[in-house]
Protein backbone atom coordinates (compact mmCIF):
# COMPACT_ATOMS: atom_id res chain seq x y z
CA UNK A 1 0.00 0.00 0.00
CA UNK A 2 1.66 3.62 -1.14
CA UNK A 3 1.00 6.32 1.11
CA UNK A 4 0.84 10.37 0.25
CA UNK A 5 3.52 12.21 1.11
CA UNK A 6 2.10 13.96 3.75
CA UNK A 7 1.46 10.76 5.21
CA UNK A 8 4.89 9.53 5.05
CA UNK A 9 6.34 12.67 6.72
CA UNK A 10 3.80 12.04 9.80
CA UNK A 11 4.80 8.52 10.41
CA UNK A 12 8.82 9.67 9.95
CA UNK A 13 7.94 12.05 12.34
CA UNK A 14 6.36 9.98 14.72
CA UNK A 15 9.94 7.55 14.83
CA UNK A 16 11.95 11.20 15.39
CA UNK A 17 12.88 12.28 11.98
CA UNK A 18 12.99 15.79 11.24
CA UNK A 19 10.26 17.32 8.31
CA UNK A 20 9.08 20.49 7.28
CA UNK A 21 6.39 22.44 9.43
CA UNK A 22 3.20 22.26 7.13
CA UNK A 23 -0.12 20.66 7.11
CA UNK A 24 -2.27 19.43 4.19
CA UNK A 25 -5.21 20.90 2.59
CA UNK A 26 -8.19 20.53 0.29
CA UNK A 27 -9.29 24.28 -0.35
CA UNK A 28 -7.31 26.99 -1.61
CA UNK A 29 -8.72 29.11 1.43
CA UNK A 30 -7.05 26.45 4.06
CA UNK A 31 -4.38 26.76 1.64
CA UNK A 32 -3.93 30.11 2.05
CA UNK A 33 -4.48 30.03 6.00
CA UNK A 34 -1.82 27.89 6.35
CA UNK A 35 0.90 29.85 4.35
CA UNK A 36 0.01 33.24 6.47
CA UNK A 37 0.56 30.85 9.55
CA UNK A 38 4.63 29.57 7.96
CA UNK A 39 5.01 33.35 6.70
CA UNK A 40 3.89 34.27 9.91
CA UNK A 41 6.27 32.21 12.18
CA UNK A 42 9.23 33.13 9.86
CA UNK A 43 9.60 31.49 6.74
CA UNK A 44 10.92 33.23 3.19
CA UNK A 45 9.56 30.52 1.18
CA UNK A 46 6.66 28.28 1.34
CA UNK A 47 6.09 25.36 -1.19
CA UNK A 48 3.01 23.72 -2.47
CA UNK A 49 3.03 20.44 -3.37
CA UNK A 50 0.24 17.96 -5.42
CA UNK A 51 -0.57 14.83 -3.49
CA UNK A 52 -1.22 12.04 -5.66
CA UNK A 53 0.72 8.63 -5.71
CA UNK A 54 3.07 9.53 -8.39
CA UNK A 55 6.72 10.58 -8.54
CA UNK A 56 7.80 14.10 -11.01
CA UNK A 57 5.16 16.08 -9.65
CA UNK A 58 7.31 19.51 -10.44
CA UNK A 59 8.05 18.86 -13.73
CA UNK A 60 4.18 16.88 -14.74
CA UNK A 61 1.89 19.70 -16.18
CA UNK A 62 -2.06 19.90 -15.41
CA UNK A 63 -4.03 18.86 -18.32
CA UNK A 64 -5.67 22.52 -17.79
CA UNK A 65 -2.18 23.40 -18.95
CA UNK A 66 -0.74 24.92 -15.58
CA UNK A 67 2.80 24.15 -15.39
CA UNK A 68 4.28 22.06 -12.30
CA UNK A 69 2.27 20.45 -9.70
CA UNK A 70 5.22 21.37 -6.93
CA UNK A 71 5.79 25.20 -6.69
CA UNK A 72 7.97 27.19 -4.26
CA UNK A 73 5.76 30.62 -3.58
CA UNK A 74 6.39 33.97 -1.53
CA UNK A 75 3.18 35.24 -0.58
CA UNK A 76 0.24 33.26 0.60
CA UNK A 77 -2.22 34.72 -1.92
CA UNK A 78 0.09 32.93 -4.45
CA UNK A 79 -0.50 30.11 -2.60
CA UNK A 80 -4.33 30.50 -2.49
CA UNK A 81 -4.11 31.34 -6.66
CA UNK A 82 -1.49 28.14 -6.58
CA UNK A 83 -3.82 26.15 -4.91
CA UNK A 84 -6.91 27.17 -7.23
CA UNK A 85 -4.81 26.13 -10.02
CA UNK A 86 -4.05 22.60 -8.89
CA UNK A 87 -6.93 20.62 -6.81
CA UNK A 88 -9.45 19.27 -8.52
CA UNK A 89 -7.33 19.34 -11.91
CA UNK A 90 -5.41 15.91 -13.37
CA UNK A 91 -1.60 16.49 -13.14
CA UNK A 92 0.56 14.45 -15.79
CA UNK A 93 3.66 13.09 -14.76
CA UNK A 94 6.16 10.56 -16.19
CA UNK A 95 5.00 8.27 -13.71
CA UNK A 96 0.97 8.70 -14.23
CA UNK A 97 0.86 7.71 -17.79
CA UNK A 98 -1.01 9.97 -20.01
CA UNK A 99 -4.35 9.56 -18.16
CA UNK A 100 -2.90 11.34 -15.03
CA UNK A 101 -4.25 11.80 -11.57
CA UNK A 102 -6.76 14.15 -10.00
CA UNK A 103 -5.33 16.18 -7.35
CA UNK A 104 -7.89 16.21 -4.36
CA UNK A 105 -5.22 16.97 -1.80
CA UNK A 106 -2.19 19.48 -1.41
CA UNK A 107 0.74 20.19 0.81
CA UNK A 108 1.95 23.62 1.97
CA UNK A 109 4.87 22.97 4.12
CA UNK A 110 7.80 25.33 4.88
CA UNK A 111 10.25 25.45 2.03
CA UNK A 112 14.00 25.44 3.99
CA UNK A 113 17.25 27.07 2.16
CA UNK A 114 18.46 23.94 0.91
CA UNK A 115 22.20 23.66 0.86
CA UNK A 116 22.67 19.90 -0.45
CA UNK A 117 20.64 17.28 -1.76
CA UNK A 118 20.90 13.81 -0.63
CA UNK A 119 19.49 10.45 -0.86
CA UNK A 120 18.31 8.12 1.36
CA UNK A 121 16.18 4.70 1.52
CA UNK A 122 15.56 1.89 3.85
CA UNK A 123 14.68 -1.24 1.93
CA UNK A 124 15.04 -4.86 1.86
CA UNK A 125 17.82 -6.62 -0.19
CA UNK A 126 16.61 -9.90 -1.15
CA UNK A 127 20.03 -10.76 -2.60
CA UNK A 128 21.00 -10.98 1.09
CA UNK A 129 18.04 -11.58 2.63
CA UNK A 130 18.39 -8.04 5.10
CA UNK A 131 17.58 -4.90 5.31
CA UNK A 132 19.62 -1.85 3.85
CA UNK A 133 20.24 1.49 4.30
CA UNK A 134 21.28 2.85 0.65
CA UNK A 135 22.25 6.42 0.46
CA UNK A 136 23.69 9.21 -2.16
CA UNK A 137 25.94 12.05 -2.72
CA UNK A 138 23.38 12.60 -5.73
CA UNK A 139 20.01 13.51 -4.05
CA UNK A 140 16.97 15.20 -6.01
CA UNK A 141 17.76 12.49 -9.17
CA UNK A 142 16.22 9.47 -10.27
CA UNK A 143 18.56 7.07 -8.04
CA UNK A 144 17.95 4.43 -11.16
CA UNK A 145 19.70 6.79 -13.26
CA UNK A 146 22.65 7.00 -10.48
CA UNK A 147 23.04 3.45 -9.86
CA UNK A 148 23.32 3.17 -13.94
CA UNK A 149 26.15 5.80 -14.53
CA UNK A 150 27.55 6.50 -11.78
CA UNK A 151 27.24 2.77 -9.18
CA UNK A 152 30.13 4.25 -6.56
CA UNK A 153 27.97 7.48 -5.20
CA UNK A 154 25.91 4.71 -3.87
CA UNK A 155 26.84 3.55 -0.39
CA UNK A 156 24.96 0.90 1.88
CA UNK A 157 24.65 -0.39 4.88
CA UNK A 158 23.66 -4.11 5.43
CA UNK A 159 21.69 -3.76 9.20
CA UNK A 160 21.71 -7.11 11.58
CA UNK A 161 17.24 -7.05 12.28
CA UNK A 162 18.42 -8.57 15.74
CA UNK A 163 20.06 -5.80 16.38
CA UNK A 164 18.69 -2.43 14.30
CA UNK A 165 21.01 0.27 13.16
CA UNK A 166 23.47 0.79 14.99
CA UNK A 167 24.98 3.89 16.35
CA UNK A 168 28.32 3.87 14.47
CA UNK A 169 27.10 2.55 11.30
CA UNK A 170 24.75 5.35 11.57
CA UNK A 171 27.96 7.74 12.05
CA UNK A 172 30.18 6.03 9.28
CA UNK A 173 27.41 6.69 6.64
CA UNK A 174 26.89 10.09 7.65
CA UNK A 175 30.80 11.11 7.39
CA UNK A 176 30.85 8.92 4.27
CA UNK A 177 28.50 11.20 2.98
CA UNK A 178 30.61 14.18 3.72
CA UNK A 179 29.38 15.40 6.97
CA UNK A 180 31.10 17.08 9.85
CA UNK A 181 30.47 18.28 13.06
CA UNK A 182 27.12 18.76 15.02
CA UNK A 183 25.58 17.23 11.63
CA UNK A 184 27.27 13.70 12.24
CA UNK A 185 25.19 13.42 15.23
CA UNK A 186 21.68 14.73 13.52
CA UNK A 187 21.99 12.71 10.53
CA UNK A 188 22.73 9.52 12.89
CA UNK A 189 19.55 10.40 14.90
CA UNK A 190 17.81 10.50 12.03
CA UNK A 191 18.95 7.48 9.67
CA UNK A 192 17.91 5.67 13.02
CA UNK A 193 14.55 7.17 12.81
CA UNK A 194 14.53 6.22 8.80
CA UNK A 195 15.18 2.64 9.67
CA UNK A 196 12.86 2.42 12.60
CA UNK A 197 10.13 3.77 10.85
CA UNK A 198 10.78 0.76 7.96
CA UNK A 199 10.63 -2.00 10.66
CA UNK A 200 7.92 -0.15 12.62
CA UNK A 201 5.00 0.34 9.85
CA UNK A 202 6.49 -3.00 8.29
CA UNK A 203 7.71 -1.01 5.18
CA UNK A 204 9.12 -2.61 2.11
CA UNK A 205 10.30 1.16 1.19
CA UNK A 206 11.24 4.14 3.15
CA UNK A 207 12.58 7.10 0.78
CA UNK A 208 13.70 10.17 1.18
CA UNK A 209 14.86 12.18 -1.98
CA UNK A 210 15.92 14.98 -1.19
CA UNK A 211 17.13 14.71 1.98
CA UNK A 212 18.46 18.21 2.66
CA UNK A 213 21.09 20.26 4.19
CA UNK A 214 19.46 23.29 4.99
CA UNK A 215 20.70 26.42 6.58
CA UNK A 216 18.96 28.03 9.78
CA UNK A 217 18.30 31.68 10.14
CA UNK A 218 21.23 31.96 12.60
CA UNK A 219 23.44 30.54 9.89
CA UNK A 220 23.50 27.04 11.00
CA UNK A 221 22.99 23.88 9.39
CA UNK A 222 20.42 20.79 9.86
CA UNK A 223 19.20 17.67 8.36
CA UNK A 224 15.75 18.13 7.22
CA UNK A 225 13.65 14.96 5.32
CA UNK A 226 12.16 17.66 2.49
CA UNK A 227 10.39 14.59 0.52
CA UNK A 228 9.13 11.00 1.69
CA UNK A 229 8.18 8.19 -0.01
CA UNK A 230 7.16 4.83 1.85
CA UNK A 231 5.21 2.10 0.66
CA UNK A 232 3.57 -0.63 3.15
CA UNK A 233 3.78 -4.74 2.84
CA UNK A 234 0.29 -5.79 2.20
CA UNK A 235 0.56 -8.71 4.13
CA UNK A 236 1.43 -6.94 7.14
CA UNK A 237 -1.17 -4.16 7.23
CA UNK A 238 -3.53 -6.67 9.89
CA UNK A 239 -0.74 -5.06 12.55
CA UNK A 240 -1.36 -1.57 11.31
CA UNK A 241 -4.88 -0.24 11.60
CA UNK A 242 -3.59 3.21 12.06
CA UNK A 243 -2.20 3.02 9.07
CA UNK A 244 -4.93 1.46 7.23
CA UNK A 245 -6.81 4.20 7.59
CA UNK A 246 -4.40 6.15 5.18
CA UNK A 247 -5.23 4.29 2.20
CA UNK A 248 -6.84 6.60 -0.37
CA UNK A 249 -8.49 4.46 -3.03
CA UNK A 250 -9.08 7.36 -5.22
CA UNK A 251 -5.40 6.57 -6.02
CA UNK A 252 -5.90 3.12 -6.55
CA UNK A 253 -7.18 1.14 -10.12
CA UNK A 254 -10.98 0.60 -9.75
CA UNK A 255 -10.18 -3.39 -10.98
CA UNK A 256 -7.37 -4.26 -8.43
CA UNK A 257 -9.93 -2.68 -5.72
CA UNK A 258 -11.79 -5.03 -6.23
CA UNK A 259 -9.22 -7.81 -7.05
CA UNK A 260 -8.44 -7.00 -3.37
CA UNK A 261 -12.17 -7.59 -1.85
CA UNK A 262 -11.74 -11.64 -3.34
CA UNK A 263 -8.22 -11.91 -2.39
CA UNK A 264 -6.97 -12.00 -5.99
CA UNK A 265 -3.55 -10.16 -6.77
CA UNK A 266 -4.37 -8.27 -9.83
CA UNK A 267 -2.71 -5.67 -12.14
CA UNK A 268 -3.74 -4.16 -15.39
CA UNK A 269 -1.67 -3.60 -18.19
CA UNK A 270 -1.97 -2.37 -21.57
CA UNK A 271 -2.46 -5.25 -24.00
CA UNK A 272 -5.29 -7.54 -24.89
CA UNK A 273 -4.84 -10.74 -23.67
CA UNK A 274 -5.84 -11.49 -20.14
CA UNK A 275 -3.82 -13.66 -18.45
CA UNK A 276 -5.60 -16.11 -15.25
CA UNK A 277 -2.92 -18.20 -13.21
CA UNK A 278 -2.43 -20.08 -9.88
CA UNK A 279 1.35 -18.56 -8.56
CA UNK A 280 3.13 -15.33 -9.14
CA UNK A 281 6.13 -17.05 -10.85
CA UNK A 282 3.74 -18.96 -13.46
CA UNK A 283 1.88 -15.70 -13.97
CA UNK A 284 5.02 -14.15 -14.85
CA UNK A 285 5.97 -17.06 -16.86
CA UNK A 286 2.81 -16.61 -18.75
CA UNK A 287 3.08 -12.65 -19.45
CA UNK A 288 6.73 -13.79 -20.87
CA UNK A 289 5.66 -15.89 -23.21
CA UNK A 290 2.65 -13.97 -24.55
CA UNK A 291 4.99 -11.40 -25.35
CA UNK A 292 7.45 -13.83 -26.83
CA UNK A 293 5.23 -15.07 -29.53
CA UNK A 294 3.98 -11.63 -30.36
CA UNK A 295 1.05 -10.69 -27.68
CA UNK A 296 0.75 -8.34 -25.43
CA UNK A 297 -0.65 -9.18 -21.66
CA UNK A 298 -3.61 -6.94 -20.37
CA UNK A 299 -2.98 -7.95 -16.45
CA UNK A 300 -0.93 -9.66 -13.88
CA UNK A 301 -3.75 -11.92 -12.33
CA UNK A 302 -2.86 -14.32 -9.79
CA UNK A 303 -5.41 -16.38 -8.26
CA UNK A 304 -3.49 -17.56 -5.33
CA UNK A 305 -2.50 -21.43 -4.65
CA UNK A 306 -6.19 -22.65 -3.40
CA UNK A 307 -8.29 -20.59 -4.88
CA UNK A 308 -12.37 -21.16 -5.15
CA UNK A 309 -14.54 -21.21 -7.70
CA UNK A 310 -15.96 -18.15 -6.65
CA UNK A 311 -12.85 -16.40 -6.98
CA UNK A 312 -12.21 -17.53 -10.58
CA UNK A 313 -15.76 -16.64 -11.28
CA UNK A 314 -14.83 -13.24 -9.64
CA UNK A 315 -11.50 -13.32 -11.48
CA UNK A 316 -13.56 -13.43 -14.88
CA UNK A 317 -15.54 -10.67 -14.16
CA UNK A 318 -12.74 -8.68 -13.43
CA UNK A 319 -11.16 -9.54 -16.23
CA UNK A 320 -13.39 -8.53 -18.57
CA UNK A 321 -14.26 -5.45 -17.09
CA UNK A 322 -11.18 -4.06 -18.93
CA UNK A 323 -12.72 -2.57 -22.29
CA UNK A 324 -8.86 -3.77 -24.19
CA UNK A 325 -9.35 -7.29 -23.42
CA UNK A 326 -9.59 -9.58 -26.85
CA UNK A 327 -8.57 -13.23 -25.08
CA UNK A 328 -8.19 -15.01 -22.44
CA UNK A 329 -5.15 -17.82 -21.67
CA UNK A 330 -5.95 -19.30 -18.37
CA UNK A 331 -2.74 -20.98 -17.08
CA UNK A 332 -3.01 -23.51 -14.23
CA UNK A 333 -0.76 -26.00 -12.47
CA UNK A 334 -2.89 -27.73 -10.12
CA UNK A 335 -0.76 -28.66 -6.95
CA UNK A 336 -2.98 -27.38 -3.82
CA UNK A 337 -4.73 -25.81 -6.48
CA UNK A 338 -7.30 -28.93 -7.84
CA UNK A 339 -8.13 -28.49 -11.70
CA UNK A 340 -11.49 -29.64 -11.86
CA UNK A 341 -12.15 -27.05 -9.16
CA UNK A 342 -10.67 -24.28 -11.82
CA UNK A 343 -12.80 -25.87 -14.77
CA UNK A 344 -15.97 -25.43 -12.88
CA UNK A 345 -14.93 -22.12 -12.31
CA UNK A 346 -14.48 -21.28 -16.00
CA UNK A 347 -17.33 -22.75 -16.94
CA UNK A 348 -19.68 -21.05 -14.86
CA UNK A 349 -17.94 -17.73 -15.12
CA UNK A 350 -17.81 -17.98 -18.79
CA UNK A 351 -22.07 -18.99 -18.97
CA UNK A 352 -22.83 -15.89 -16.15
CA UNK A 353 -20.77 -13.56 -18.42
CA UNK A 354 -22.03 -14.85 -21.92
CA UNK A 355 -18.08 -14.97 -22.98
CA UNK A 356 -17.51 -14.35 -26.63
CA UNK A 357 -13.66 -13.87 -26.71
CA UNK A 358 -11.12 -16.83 -27.32
CA UNK A 359 -10.38 -18.46 -24.68
CA UNK A 360 -7.14 -20.75 -24.43
CA UNK A 361 -7.30 -22.69 -21.29
CA UNK A 362 -4.02 -24.95 -20.32
CA UNK A 363 -4.49 -27.46 -17.12
CA UNK A 364 -1.82 -29.65 -15.58
CA UNK A 365 -1.62 -31.25 -12.08
CA UNK A 366 -3.85 -32.27 -9.55
CA UNK A 367 -7.06 -34.30 -11.30
CA UNK A 368 -6.41 -32.55 -14.86
CA UNK A 369 -8.05 -35.51 -16.37
CA UNK A 370 -11.40 -34.45 -14.61
CA UNK A 371 -11.03 -30.69 -14.85
CA UNK A 372 -10.18 -31.40 -18.61
CA UNK A 373 -13.33 -33.88 -19.00
CA UNK A 374 -15.53 -30.91 -17.55
CA UNK A 375 -14.44 -28.35 -19.90
CA UNK A 376 -14.30 -31.39 -23.23
CA UNK A 377 -18.09 -32.07 -22.24
CA UNK A 378 -19.32 -28.40 -22.13
CA UNK A 379 -21.57 -26.77 -24.95
CA UNK A 380 -19.03 -23.68 -24.38
CA UNK A 381 -16.00 -22.19 -27.02
CA UNK A 382 -12.95 -23.41 -24.72
CA UNK A 383 -9.90 -24.01 -26.40
CA UNK A 384 -7.70 -26.78 -24.77
CA UNK A 385 -4.15 -27.04 -24.35
CA UNK A 386 -1.58 -29.10 -23.23
CA UNK A 387 1.45 -27.15 -22.91
CA UNK A 388 1.95 -23.13 -22.48
CA UNK A 389 3.71 -22.81 -25.16
CA UNK A 390 0.76 -24.36 -27.12
CA UNK A 391 -1.46 -21.96 -25.00
CA UNK A 392 0.44 -18.70 -25.32
CA UNK A 393 0.56 -19.58 -29.75
CA UNK A 394 -2.94 -20.23 -29.44
CA UNK A 395 -4.27 -17.02 -28.02
CA UNK A 396 -2.34 -15.09 -29.60
CA UNK A 397 -3.33 -16.38 -33.04
CA UNK A 398 -7.43 -16.49 -31.87
CA UNK A 399 -6.77 -12.79 -31.43
CA UNK A 400 -5.19 -11.66 -34.10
Amino acid sequence: MNLHEYQAKELLSRNGVNTPEGQVCDTPAEAKNIAEKLFGDGHDMVVVKSQIHAGGRGKGTFTSGYQGGVKLLKTADEVEASAKAMLGETLVTKQTGPEGRKVNKILVAAAPAIKKELYLAALLDRAIGRPILMASVEGGMDIEEVAETSPEKILKVVVDPAFGLEAFQARNLAKQLGMSGKLIGQAAKLFQGVYNTYMNCDASLVEINPLCIVELPDGSESLVAVDAKISIDDNALFRHADIVGMRDLEEEAPLEIEAGKFDLSYIKLDGNIACLVNGAGLAMATMDIIQHFGGSPANFLDVGGGASKEQVKAAFKIILSDPNVKGILVNIFGGIMQCDIIASGILAAVEETNLNLPLVVRLEGTNVAIGKKLIEESDLSVIGADSLSEAAKKVVEAVA
